[in-house]
Protein backbone atom coordinates (compact mmCIF):
# COMPACT_ATOMS: atom_id res chain seq x y z
CA UNK A 1 0.00 0.00 0.00
CA UNK A 2 2.81 2.74 0.18
CA UNK A 3 4.00 1.30 -2.90
CA UNK A 4 7.12 -0.94 -2.40
CA UNK A 5 7.50 -4.33 -4.59
CA UNK A 6 7.37 -7.10 -1.72
CA UNK A 7 9.33 -9.81 -2.44
CA UNK A 8 9.38 -12.65 0.87
CA UNK A 9 11.98 -15.09 1.03
CA UNK A 10 11.82 -18.09 3.43
CA UNK A 11 11.72 -21.80 3.90
CA UNK A 12 8.80 -23.81 2.19
CA UNK A 13 6.06 -24.06 4.99
CA UNK A 14 2.53 -24.37 5.25
CA UNK A 15 2.37 -20.41 5.39
CA UNK A 16 3.35 -19.62 2.01
CA UNK A 17 0.24 -20.28 0.07
CA UNK A 18 -1.64 -17.57 2.45
CA UNK A 19 1.36 -15.51 0.93
CA UNK A 20 0.98 -16.64 -2.33
CA UNK A 21 -2.53 -15.68 -1.74
CA UNK A 22 -2.19 -12.85 -0.59
CA UNK A 23 -0.71 -11.65 -3.97
CA UNK A 24 3.17 -11.38 -2.73
CA UNK A 25 6.04 -13.03 -5.02
CA UNK A 26 7.62 -15.43 -2.44
CA UNK A 27 11.08 -17.27 -3.20
CA UNK A 28 12.11 -20.34 -1.61
CA UNK A 29 15.30 -20.49 0.79
CA UNK A 30 16.70 -23.87 1.85
CA UNK A 31 17.60 -23.23 5.46
CA UNK A 32 17.93 -26.05 8.09
CA UNK A 33 16.93 -23.91 11.34
CA UNK A 34 18.75 -25.21 14.34
CA UNK A 35 21.05 -27.20 11.70
CA UNK A 36 25.01 -26.74 12.33
CA UNK A 37 26.12 -28.57 9.54
CA UNK A 38 29.04 -27.07 7.94
CA UNK A 39 28.06 -27.63 4.20
CA UNK A 40 24.33 -27.06 4.72
CA UNK A 41 24.86 -23.75 6.19
CA UNK A 42 27.22 -22.65 3.73
CA UNK A 43 24.79 -23.96 1.28
CA UNK A 44 22.05 -21.43 2.88
CA UNK A 45 24.93 -18.46 2.58
CA UNK A 46 25.34 -18.98 -1.42
CA UNK A 47 21.72 -19.35 -1.85
CA UNK A 48 20.72 -16.36 -0.17
CA UNK A 49 23.79 -14.38 -1.99
CA UNK A 50 22.11 -15.50 -5.33
CA UNK A 51 18.94 -14.31 -4.34
CA UNK A 52 19.56 -11.03 -3.30
CA UNK A 53 22.12 -10.84 -6.48
CA UNK A 54 19.66 -12.01 -8.96
CA UNK A 55 16.45 -9.62 -7.22
CA UNK A 56 18.69 -6.47 -6.43
CA UNK A 57 16.54 -5.33 -3.59
CA UNK A 58 16.23 -1.54 -2.46
CA UNK A 59 15.88 -2.95 1.07
CA UNK A 60 16.18 -5.90 2.52
CA UNK A 61 14.57 -6.79 6.66
CA UNK A 62 15.80 -9.94 8.16
CA UNK A 63 13.84 -11.87 10.89
CA UNK A 64 15.19 -14.98 12.90
CA UNK A 65 18.78 -15.18 14.05
CA UNK A 66 20.09 -16.86 10.74
CA UNK A 67 18.33 -14.35 8.58
CA UNK A 68 19.63 -11.75 10.55
CA UNK A 69 23.63 -13.28 10.34
CA UNK A 70 23.57 -14.82 6.79
CA UNK A 71 21.01 -12.41 5.27
CA UNK A 72 23.65 -9.36 6.67
CA UNK A 73 26.96 -11.14 5.05
CA UNK A 74 24.79 -12.02 1.80
CA UNK A 75 24.00 -8.22 1.31
CA UNK A 76 26.94 -6.45 2.31
CA UNK A 77 28.53 -9.21 -0.40
CA UNK A 78 26.29 -8.13 -3.29
CA UNK A 79 26.24 -4.57 -2.82
CA UNK A 80 23.02 -4.39 -0.48
CA UNK A 81 23.23 -0.98 1.56
CA UNK A 82 19.79 -0.46 2.93
CA UNK A 83 19.95 -3.95 5.86
CA UNK A 84 17.15 -4.13 8.48
CA UNK A 85 17.66 -6.48 11.02
CA UNK A 86 14.68 -7.66 13.67
CA UNK A 87 16.26 -9.12 17.15
CA UNK A 88 13.47 -10.33 18.39
CA UNK A 89 14.91 -11.98 22.11
CA UNK A 90 18.10 -13.50 21.96
CA UNK A 91 17.30 -16.96 21.56
CA UNK A 92 18.67 -20.56 22.51
CA UNK A 93 22.47 -19.44 21.46
CA UNK A 94 22.45 -16.26 23.45
CA UNK A 95 20.16 -17.07 26.04
CA UNK A 96 19.95 -20.82 26.42
CA UNK A 97 21.80 -22.35 29.82
CA UNK A 98 22.78 -25.79 27.91
CA UNK A 99 26.13 -26.92 27.03
CA UNK A 100 25.63 -26.68 23.96
CA UNK A 101 24.00 -23.07 24.17
CA UNK A 102 27.52 -21.86 25.64
CA UNK A 103 29.87 -23.82 23.59
CA UNK A 104 27.70 -21.95 20.47
CA UNK A 105 27.89 -18.89 22.06
CA UNK A 106 32.03 -18.57 21.89
CA UNK A 107 31.83 -19.41 18.62
CA UNK A 108 29.21 -17.48 17.03
CA UNK A 109 30.01 -14.11 18.87
CA UNK A 110 32.52 -13.09 16.23
CA UNK A 111 30.07 -13.98 13.32
CA UNK A 112 27.08 -11.60 15.09
CA UNK A 113 30.20 -8.68 15.14
CA UNK A 114 30.88 -9.24 11.55
CA UNK A 115 26.99 -8.89 10.49
CA UNK A 116 26.10 -6.15 12.65
CA UNK A 117 28.68 -4.21 13.39
CA UNK A 118 28.77 -0.91 11.06
CA UNK A 119 27.03 -3.28 7.68
CA UNK A 120 23.73 -3.23 9.34
CA UNK A 121 21.60 0.31 8.20
CA UNK A 122 19.10 -0.57 11.75
CA UNK A 123 18.52 -3.25 13.90
CA UNK A 124 15.11 -3.57 15.24
CA UNK A 125 14.70 -4.36 18.57
CA UNK A 126 11.28 -4.98 20.97
CA UNK A 127 12.67 -3.88 24.11
CA UNK A 128 15.35 -2.26 25.61
CA UNK A 129 16.70 -4.94 27.69
CA UNK A 130 17.90 -6.72 24.50
CA UNK A 131 19.29 -3.41 22.80
CA UNK A 132 21.58 -3.31 25.79
CA UNK A 133 23.03 -6.75 25.28
CA UNK A 134 23.70 -6.02 22.15
CA UNK A 135 25.36 -2.86 22.71
CA UNK A 136 27.22 -3.66 25.49
CA UNK A 137 28.57 -7.18 23.67
CA UNK A 138 29.68 -4.25 21.12
CA UNK A 139 28.05 -5.54 18.24
CA UNK A 140 26.01 -2.39 17.46
CA UNK A 141 26.42 1.05 17.62
CA UNK A 142 23.72 2.75 19.26
CA UNK A 143 22.76 5.28 16.26
CA UNK A 144 21.76 2.12 14.46
CA UNK A 145 19.04 1.03 16.92
CA UNK A 146 15.48 1.30 16.68
CA UNK A 147 13.03 -0.28 19.67
CA UNK A 148 9.97 -0.91 18.42
CA UNK A 149 7.94 -2.89 21.32
CA UNK A 150 6.38 -6.12 19.38
CA UNK A 151 4.94 -6.92 15.39
CA UNK A 152 1.43 -5.38 16.73
CA UNK A 153 -2.17 -7.15 16.73
CA UNK A 154 -4.84 -7.01 14.23
CA UNK A 155 -7.39 -5.84 17.61
CA UNK A 156 -10.58 -6.80 15.22
CA UNK A 157 -9.40 -10.71 14.55
CA UNK A 158 -8.37 -10.79 18.10
CA UNK A 159 -11.07 -8.91 20.81
CA UNK A 160 -12.83 -9.26 23.84
CA UNK A 161 -15.43 -12.51 24.02
CA UNK A 162 -18.09 -13.05 27.10
CA UNK A 163 -16.19 -14.55 29.57
CA UNK A 164 -17.07 -19.20 28.91
CA UNK A 165 -18.48 -20.98 31.83
CA UNK A 166 -16.69 -22.89 34.41
CA UNK A 167 -14.94 -25.08 34.91
CA UNK A 168 -11.94 -22.33 34.41
CA UNK A 169 -9.46 -22.89 31.88
CA UNK A 170 -6.06 -21.50 32.39
CA UNK A 171 -3.91 -21.79 28.79
CA UNK A 172 -0.47 -20.88 28.08
CA UNK A 173 0.48 -21.34 24.40
CA UNK A 174 4.46 -21.74 23.05
CA UNK A 175 6.63 -22.77 21.56
CA UNK A 176 7.39 -26.26 23.61
CA UNK A 177 10.45 -25.48 24.44
CA UNK A 178 11.79 -26.15 28.18
CA UNK A 179 13.10 -22.57 28.50
CA UNK A 180 9.53 -21.36 27.81
CA UNK A 181 8.98 -22.71 31.15
CA UNK A 182 6.73 -25.74 29.82
CA UNK A 183 8.10 -27.84 32.98
CA UNK A 184 7.13 -24.75 35.92
CA UNK A 185 3.39 -24.53 33.76
CA UNK A 186 3.44 -28.77 33.98
CA UNK A 187 4.60 -28.42 37.86
CA UNK A 188 1.91 -25.91 38.88
CA UNK A 189 -0.76 -28.27 37.10
CA UNK A 190 -0.09 -31.31 39.43
CA UNK A 191 -0.41 -29.33 42.06
CA UNK A 192 -3.76 -27.57 40.78
CA UNK A 193 -4.79 -30.95 39.27
CA UNK A 194 -6.57 -31.77 42.87
CA UNK A 195 -8.85 -28.80 42.03
CA UNK A 196 -10.90 -30.92 39.30
CA UNK A 197 -12.56 -27.09 38.74
CA UNK A 198 -9.37 -25.56 36.80
CA UNK A 199 -8.10 -27.07 33.39
CA UNK A 200 -4.55 -26.40 32.36
CA UNK A 201 -4.43 -26.73 28.34
CA UNK A 202 -0.96 -26.48 26.65
CA UNK A 203 -1.06 -25.27 22.98
CA UNK A 204 1.67 -25.84 20.37
CA UNK A 205 4.05 -28.33 18.98
CA UNK A 206 7.42 -29.35 19.52
CA UNK A 207 10.46 -28.65 16.38
CA UNK A 208 12.49 -31.73 16.97
CA UNK A 209 15.41 -29.76 15.25
CA UNK A 210 16.01 -27.58 18.33
CA UNK A 211 18.19 -28.83 21.28
CA UNK A 212 15.46 -27.33 23.86
CA UNK A 213 12.57 -29.17 22.68
CA UNK A 214 10.08 -31.12 24.88
CA UNK A 215 9.92 -34.49 23.70
CA UNK A 216 6.60 -35.55 22.25
CA UNK A 217 6.14 -38.43 24.06
CA UNK A 218 6.21 -36.26 27.26
CA UNK A 219 4.09 -34.00 26.26
CA UNK A 220 1.38 -36.99 25.26
CA UNK A 221 2.47 -38.71 28.41
CA UNK A 222 1.14 -35.57 30.44
CA UNK A 223 -1.48 -35.68 28.24
CA UNK A 224 -2.91 -38.76 28.81
CA UNK A 225 -2.40 -38.74 32.71
CA UNK A 226 -4.62 -36.00 32.68
CA UNK A 227 -1.94 -33.59 34.10
CA UNK A 228 -2.85 -30.83 31.27
CA UNK A 229 -4.70 -31.07 28.41
CA UNK A 230 -2.61 -30.76 25.07
CA UNK A 231 -4.52 -29.14 22.06
CA UNK A 232 -1.18 -29.04 19.85
CA UNK A 233 -0.80 -26.71 17.20
CA UNK A 234 -4.13 -24.26 16.66
CA UNK A 235 -3.91 -21.77 13.44
CA UNK A 236 -6.92 -19.90 14.72
CA UNK A 237 -5.67 -18.50 18.18
CA UNK A 238 -8.85 -15.85 18.25
CA UNK A 239 -11.12 -18.92 18.79
CA UNK A 240 -8.62 -20.71 21.47
CA UNK A 241 -8.55 -17.55 23.59
CA UNK A 242 -12.58 -17.24 23.40
CA UNK A 243 -12.20 -20.28 25.83
CA UNK A 244 -9.44 -19.62 28.23
CA UNK A 245 -10.51 -17.77 31.30
CA UNK A 246 -6.27 -16.19 31.79
CA UNK A 247 -3.08 -16.67 29.91
CA UNK A 248 -0.07 -17.63 31.36
CA UNK A 249 3.67 -17.63 29.80
CA UNK A 250 6.05 -18.72 32.60
CA UNK A 251 9.34 -18.24 30.21
CA UNK A 252 12.69 -19.19 31.69
CA UNK A 253 14.74 -16.37 29.90
CA UNK A 254 14.34 -13.03 28.25
CA UNK A 255 11.46 -13.00 25.58
CA UNK A 256 11.35 -10.46 23.09
CA UNK A 257 7.92 -9.07 23.61
CA UNK A 258 5.74 -12.30 23.56
CA UNK A 259 3.58 -12.22 20.66
CA UNK A 260 0.88 -14.48 22.65
CA UNK A 261 0.27 -12.21 25.38
CA UNK A 262 -0.82 -9.11 23.54
CA UNK A 263 -3.23 -11.43 21.56
CA UNK A 264 -4.63 -12.52 24.71
CA UNK A 265 -4.59 -9.23 26.09
CA UNK A 266 -6.41 -7.67 23.03
CA UNK A 267 -8.84 -10.43 23.90
CA UNK A 268 -9.42 -9.14 27.33
CA UNK A 269 -7.85 -11.96 29.20
CA UNK A 270 -5.65 -11.66 32.40
CA UNK A 271 -1.93 -12.41 32.06
CA UNK A 272 0.29 -14.47 33.86
CA UNK A 273 3.86 -13.97 33.27
CA UNK A 274 7.47 -14.25 34.28
CA UNK A 275 9.23 -10.88 35.37
CA UNK A 276 11.46 -10.80 33.03
CA UNK A 277 12.11 -7.75 30.28
CA UNK A 278 10.11 -8.57 27.57
CA UNK A 279 7.03 -9.99 29.10
CA UNK A 280 7.07 -6.50 31.22
CA UNK A 281 6.36 -4.66 28.46
CA UNK A 282 3.12 -6.53 28.28
CA UNK A 283 2.43 -7.36 31.81
CA UNK A 284 2.10 -4.49 33.81
CA UNK A 285 1.63 -6.06 37.61
CA UNK A 286 -1.48 -5.56 39.49
CA UNK A 287 -3.15 -3.81 36.64
CA UNK A 288 -3.34 -6.24 33.83
CA UNK A 289 -1.75 -9.39 34.75
CA UNK A 290 0.62 -10.68 37.26
CA UNK A 291 4.40 -10.70 37.51
CA UNK A 292 6.14 -13.98 38.89
CA UNK A 293 9.42 -14.76 39.50
CA UNK A 294 11.00 -17.31 37.02
CA UNK A 295 11.33 -20.98 38.20
CA UNK A 296 8.93 -20.44 40.61
CA UNK A 297 6.14 -22.87 40.60
CA UNK A 298 4.67 -21.79 43.75
CA UNK A 299 4.42 -18.35 42.66
CA UNK A 300 2.12 -19.40 39.69
CA UNK A 301 0.08 -21.84 41.64
CA UNK A 302 -0.92 -18.84 43.80
CA UNK A 303 -1.44 -16.80 41.03
CA UNK A 304 -3.26 -19.09 38.82
CA UNK A 305 -5.73 -19.67 42.37
CA UNK A 306 -5.94 -15.93 42.87
CA UNK A 307 -6.86 -15.05 39.40
CA UNK A 308 -9.50 -18.07 39.72
CA UNK A 309 -11.06 -17.10 42.55
CA UNK A 310 -11.82 -13.68 41.53
CA UNK A 311 -14.11 -12.59 38.49
CA UNK A 312 -14.01 -9.12 38.95
CA UNK A 313 -10.05 -9.19 39.21
CA UNK A 314 -10.01 -11.05 35.99
CA UNK A 315 -12.46 -8.44 34.05
CA UNK A 316 -10.48 -5.46 35.41
CA UNK A 317 -7.42 -6.55 34.73
CA UNK A 318 -8.41 -8.14 30.88
CA UNK A 319 -10.25 -4.55 30.10
CA UNK A 320 -6.96 -2.54 31.21
CA UNK A 321 -4.99 -5.25 28.89
CA UNK A 322 -6.99 -4.57 25.79
CA UNK A 323 -7.12 -0.89 26.24
CA UNK A 324 -3.14 -0.99 26.57
CA UNK A 325 -2.99 -2.98 23.01
CA UNK A 326 -5.04 -0.45 21.20
CA UNK A 327 -3.46 2.19 22.54
CA UNK A 328 0.38 1.20 22.30
CA UNK A 329 0.39 -2.61 19.84
CA UNK A 330 -2.13 -2.32 16.71
CA UNK A 331 -0.76 -3.60 13.90
CA UNK A 332 -1.37 -0.05 12.26
CA UNK A 333 0.89 1.58 15.21
CA UNK A 334 3.32 -1.20 14.56
CA UNK A 335 3.49 -0.81 10.92
CA UNK A 336 3.41 2.69 10.65
CA UNK A 337 6.45 2.87 12.47
CA UNK A 338 8.63 -0.27 10.79
CA UNK A 339 7.53 2.02 7.32
CA UNK A 340 8.96 5.08 8.74
CA UNK A 341 12.36 3.14 9.21
CA UNK A 342 12.15 1.75 5.56
CA UNK A 343 11.22 5.52 4.61
CA UNK A 344 14.06 7.04 6.28
CA UNK A 345 17.00 4.68 5.32
CA UNK A 346 15.70 4.74 1.44
CA UNK A 347 15.31 8.66 1.91
CA UNK A 348 19.05 8.84 3.38
CA UNK A 349 20.52 7.13 0.33
CA UNK A 350 19.06 9.07 -2.12
CA UNK A 351 20.57 12.04 -0.35
CA UNK A 352 23.79 10.84 -0.40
Amino acid sequence: DEGFDVVLVSPPGEYVKLMQGAGFRWIPWRLDQHGINPWRELRSLLDLICIYRLESPDLVHHHTIKAVLYGSWAASRVGIFNIINSIAGRGFVLAGTALKARILRKLIYPFYRFALYKRTSAVIFENQNDRQFYLDAGFIDLERTQLIKSVGVDPERFSPSPEPQPPLLVLMAARILWDKGIGIFVEAARILHANHLIRMVLVGMPNPTNPDAVDQEVLQSWHQEGIIEWWGWQGEMEKVYQQAHMVVLPSLYGEGVPTVLIEAAACGLPLIATDSPGCRSIVHHEINGILIPPHDVPALVQAVTRLSQDAQLRGKMGAAGRQMVLDRFTKKKINQRTVQVYQHLLQSKKLE
